[in-house]
């Protein structure tokens, strides 16, 4: 399983170790406002970990718990999963954090990584971000990695905002082109 880190984080597959950090995050109905509609209990926090533990055996990917290197605090977690949970799908790139860390940045720091993953190991072709049209900060951080909004679409039962990032728009956005002199 693959850990990855960034200036200001450890991303770290989902362990047991982490429920009360991500039952911290997924319990808070600001949180999962956009996600779910409503704040998880306990009990669906542990099934959720030992299901993406499953995932990251099977797969190679699935979830991360967010951990702040200044606190060792789980501030939110984040995917590279088949969208719909369908290996037929496009890769889906997702996030989720603490309130009281939106604004800093943290999910475009953590999104720009996993992405990296995305194209870079697991060589996708394609990656898909969804979300509520209102979602607002999501769709911010999508934009902010280059993403194009595709429109709205029907995914898990529910019509949400599309975005998608193709593997020659990331590439194009790695190349730093020099200015003209």
């Amino acid at each position: 399983m693959t850990i990855l880190t960034t200036k200001r984080l450890r991303l770290e597959p989902f362990a047991d170790h982490h429920l009360d950090g991500l039952y911290a995050l997924n319990s808070d109905p600001e949180v999962m406002r956009y996600i779910t509609g409503k704040p998880q209990a306990l009990e669906e926090t542990k099934a959720g970990i030992a299901m993406i533990k499953e995932r990251w055996l099977n797969t190679g990917f699935s979830w991360w718990s967010f951990i702040e290197l200044a606190t060792g605090e789980i501030i939110g977690a984040g995917c590279i999963q088949y969208l719909a949970r369908d290996p037929a799908n496009p890769h889906e790139i997702g996030w989720r954090l603490r309130q009281n860390k939106w604004g800093q940045g943290f999910a475009s720091e953590a999104a720009q990584c996993m992405a990296a993953f995305a194209f870079d190991t697991l060589d996708v072709e394609l990656l898909c971000a969804i979300c509520d049209p209102e979602n607002t900060k999501s769709t911010r951080v999508m934009r902010g990695l280059g993403m194009q909004y595709r429109g709205i679409e029907h995914w898990n039962d529910e019509d949400v905002a599309a975005y998608y990032l193709s593997r020659a728009e990331y590439e194009l956005k790695k190349t730093v082109i020099p200015p003209i002199s």
